[in-house]
């Protein structure tokens, strides 16, 4: 349980330092230059990210149970996966997906997150899914707050939304055959408990 402790501690610390401390950051990032600001906020993320998901690993078969959901649930969150990995795409194209929502990625960690907890409800699960759904709610609000939107870095066109969903669909019946069972353990369709 300590690294996922640590794990979430180094990750979403990083993550939220524009939220807590904008002003500092801006001098941090003027006093160390941009690139070595990446290159240590990259390091700390990616350690952080690292702990994270081998304490994830470690505790998810044997933390004590919260909540047990029904098995309804689990076309529930099928439903609510399915526009996850659209978003999550269409935060990185220029398509009117981007604009509409104005922050895709943190739709898409929010549905990810609140679809997992629905399902999953060990300590472990609810200290993971939860912490992802606390901070992407917590920056969301702080992007409102600073009024702080994405760059448009060209104009949306429909074309990019058409790869974003296509795409994204394409991934979302990946996850469900194959890669969730590759990737996480769990097949999805093999087994209830995910």
């Amino acid at each position: 349980m300590i690294l996922l402790l640590v794990g979430l501690i180094l990750f979403f610390g990083s993550h939220s330092i524009s939220i807590v401390a904008p002003l500092w950051r801006d001098r941090a990032v003027l006093h160390v230059r941009d690139y070595r600001w990446k290159g240590l906020y990259s390091l700390v993320t990616a350690a952080g990210l690292a702990l994270l998901l081998l304490g994830y690993a470690q505790v998810r078969h044997r933390p004590p149970v919260l909540y047990v959901s029904p098995s309804w649930m689990r076309d529930v969150v099928f439903v609510l996966m399915l526009p996850v990995f659209p978003l999550l795409l269409a935060a990185y194209v220029p398509g009117h997906i981007r604009i509409a929502t104005k922050h895709p990625l943190l739709v898409a960690v929010k549905l990810w997150a609140t679809a997992h907890l629905l399902i999953n409800g060990t300590l472990a699960e609810v200290l993971f899914f939860g912490s992802f759904l606390l901070w992407a709610i917590i920056d969301r609000i702080s992007l409102k707050r600073r009024n702080v939107n994405p760059p448009v870095l060209r104009p949306p066109s429909a074309l990019y939304d058409v790869i974003a969903v296509t795409v994204g669909l394409g991934l979302y019946v990946a996850t469900i055959f194959w890669l969730h069972g590759v990737i996480i353990g769990a097949p999805l369709l093999a087994s209830s408990s995910r």
